[in-house]
């Protein structure tokens, strides 16, 4: 693999993923079951390949959080779709999809074993290499993201183009764009879509219909009313650990998320930053001092009234 001038070849970046599981959800009615209970929209997985969303509680708090990748159909034709999730809440997700399922025609299979997933990015991924490779459906510029054969590159010997990496790259690259995962930068089960930034990152279908929690988070959605966002910090010397709590003077304003050196991700109230910084306070977390911005992704801003007190 040569670049632009042909001389220098170009090396990409694969990263394991050995923290996730798939699930296989398949059948004459797998397409109607899934598409009337998760957030994401099935007609747009359909179309691009892969998408991101959640299985929300009735009150909107996100359950579970996964990528989701349109498989070859079944014998008797019906659709099949592979849920990328975090390995330790994988048989939880199987038991509440099951616990939905009721006479649906729709079967529910755990298939880690003979699938592995991976990240990549920095070189195109050749269609000779085995598995399937979609962008990241949560943000393009992340790279890729590949499920192929559990064997496939088991050894030591990358995907042609690419050289292995260490997981603790990909989560760097994931602080460097500001993108969040569970549970590390929001917490399953006491969290909303937008506290987790997932109606920027494409993971919430708000035109699609009805979905579990559906108006709870639409409501959110149209009346503006996401305080709590994950955003990007940096401090001057080493971040403390994920989880530290972060003051807006004196005020509690969040948490920090997963941490890279000196940057991060933490998810806080966006009125308590704004404000502290208009009164120019410090924003601190265990006493290092943390310079606060907005991925260069979002679409949600900085209050407009920064100097207004934040609400309790």
């Amino acid at each position: 693999m040569h670049d632009a001038t042909g001389d220098t070849a170009t090396t990409g970046t694969a990263v394991r993923l050995s923290d996730r599981a798939v699930l296989r959800v398949a059948g004459p009615e797998a397409h109607g079951f899934l598409q009337n209970l998760l957030t994401c929209d099935f007609e747009a997985i359909d179309r691009t390949g892969a998408g991101y969303g959640a299985l929300l509680t009735p009150q909107g708090k996100i359950l579970f959080d996964f990528l989701v990748f349109a498989d070859a159909p079944d014998e008797d034709g019906g659709a099949a779709y592979l849920l990328d999730v975090a390995a330790d809440v994988a048989a939880d997700l199987a038991k509440r999809l099951t616990f939905y399922k009721l006479r649906s025609k729709v079967a529910i299979a755990d298939v880690s074993e003979g699938t592995a997933v991976l990240a990549a990015w920095g070189a195109p991924w050749d269609d000779a290499l085995p598995g399937r490779a979609c962008p990241d459906p949560r943000l393009a510029a992340f790279g890729l993201r590949i499920l192929a054969p559990a064997g496939a590159f088991a050894g030591d010997t990358p995907p042609a183009g690419f050289a292995w990496g260490h997981a603790s790259a990909y989560h760097a690259r994931r602080v460097a764009l500001g993108l969040p995962e569970s549970p590390v930068d929001f917490a399953l089960g006491d969290s909303f879509p937008h506290d987790a930034d997932m109606d920027d990152l494409h993971g919430v279908a708000f035109d699609k219909g009805c979905f579990v929690g559906q108006e709870v988070v639409s409501r959110m959605q149209h009346r503006g009313t996401a305080r709590r966002r994950v955003i990007q910090v940096t401090g001057d010397v080493a971040l403390p650990a994920p989880g530290t709590e972060i003051l807006a003077g004196a005020k509690p304003a969040g948490t920090l998320g997963t941490v890279d050196g000196t940057r991060g991700l933490a998810l806080v109230r966006l009125d308590r930053i704004a404000s502290a910084r208009a009164r120019g306070d410090a924003v601190t977390a265990d006493g290092v001092a943390l310079t606060a911005e907005l991925p260069d992704w979002a679409r949600f801003t900085w209050p407009s009234d920064a100097t207004a007190p934040d609400a309790s």
